[in-house]
């Protein structure tokens, strides 16, 4: 897992200079599945399906609420109750238990990426990446 390490930089879109949860999870999909995911974590929960937590598969989605409001926060599952994600300032990409009190408290639903439609929208022309990383809301 080469991005384990990589520093939360908000608004960040590369592993260079940084990426926050939504930006991590966005590169994590165009360069590892070659699929388009919208730029924040709330576009990502409406662009993928619910699936119940006990369906979760590595590659599921993780969705959070950290900042008062719903799917403000994402991860990637990675099996045996873990994921990985890009937390907060000051922290870095890393992987975590899902079942924790602080994100057993804070799970906000498991989504899973339909990898069809992501090919598709990728092949339209959405170019997701061109979403402004200043408006972007982790």
């Amino acid at each position: 897992m080469a991005f384990v390490g990589v520093p939360y930089r908000r608004g960040g879109g590369d592993y260079e200079q940084g990426v926050d949860c939504s930006g991590f999870v966005q590169i994590a999909f165009r360069e590892g599945m070659g699929l388009a995911l919208p730029r924040t974590a709330a576009e990502q929960a409406q662009a993928t399906r619910p699936i119940e937590p006990d369906e979760l598969s590595p590659g599921d989605l993780v969705f959070f609420n950290t900042l008062g409001r719903p799917f403000s926060h994402v991860g990637i599952y990675v099996g045996r109750g873990r994921f990985v994600h890009s937390p907060r300032p000051g922290a870095q990409v890393r992987l975590e238990r899902i079942d924790s009190n602080y994100w057993r408290s804070r799970f906000d639903g498991a989504r899973r990426v339909d990898a069809q439609a992501s090919a598709l929208q990728a092949r339209a022309g959405e170019d997701v990446r061109a979403a402004s990383p200043a408006a972007a809301t982790p």
